[in-house]
């Protein structure tokens, strides 16, 4: 196993986590080598499930290889709030390694494949310092999208809203070789793109065929055609500059 996961990266340079990194500083050989290691213990979660749950002490730290997952709390009320989504290329809870219990929950939204990593091997990552660098530079970005999320919630009407969030997902992903031709899976409901955005499936459901008779975009099947990205990102006001992305 150890084997094949080592050649996915030889074979496949073009691996959404490689990528990602690769956005801040090319790694040498031997950075790759601890990641493709990182890729020895992968596992398949179908449908809805938690890979891992608030108040939990993980053994392993979480990469996402292929699907979706999300960052969310449960509230009082039993309401669900997403924080964030993740995408291939994205680690679930690197911050675990330091702080020892999670104060929140990942969701698989959809079938996704994760890597289970130990902190034995994530502790050789600070023996590497381009490598140290290159996670540290992934972790300063989530901050920039959460910081981005903020300013989307509190200071953006619905529609623009959800542009914000499609734009954004679509540069992500576009990062890590995926979304080309304006086109991307997105294994979202309304009701997840609610929980993340602050408003009810009916609002969504209202948003998005507003942008639909604009010409902008569609959400149908799970997938987003974006027919007008730049009139999109105009919409939006959209500036990809927190994702430093190159």
């Amino acid at each position: 196993m150890l084997m094949l996961q080592r050649a996915l990266l030889d074979a496949n340079p073009a691996h959404p986590l490689l990528m990602k990194l690769e956005q801040h500083a090319t790694l040498p050989p031997e950075d790759r080598d601890l990641l493709s290691r990182m890729l020895a213990d992968i596992r398949t979660f179908d449908g809805r499930r938690d890979i891992i749950r608030v108040g939990d002490n993980p053994e392993f730290v979480h990469l996402v290889i292929d699907g979706w997952a999300c960052r969310y709390s449960i509230v009082d009320d039993g309401q669900r709030q997403i924080t964030a989504f993740l995408v291939p290329g994205d680690f679930c809870d690197a911050h675990i390694i330091m702080l020892g219990q999670m104060d929140h929950s990942i969701g698989a939204l959809g079938q996704a494949r994760v890597a289970f990593i130990s902190k034995d091997l994530m502790a050789e990552v600070v023996e590497r310092p381009g490598l140290t660098r290159a996670l540290w530079w992934a972790s300063l970005v989530d901050e920039g999208v959460l910081r981005a999320w903020l300013v989307n919630m509190g200071r953006r009407d619905a529609s623009d809203r959800v542009a914000h969030l499609v734009c954004e997902l679509h540069a992500r992903l576009l990062s890590v070789g995926m979304g080309g031709n304006n086109t991307f899976e997105m294994p979202l409901t309304q009701e997840d793109l609610g929980d993340a955005l602050g408003l009810s499936p009916v609002h969504i459901n209202r948003v998005v065929r507003r942008l639909r008779e604009r010409g902008l975009m569609t959400f149908s099947n799970r997938k987003i055609v974006i027919q007008d990205i730049e009139a999109l990102k105009q919409e939006a006001g959209f500036n990809p500059r927190y994702l430093h992305l190159k």
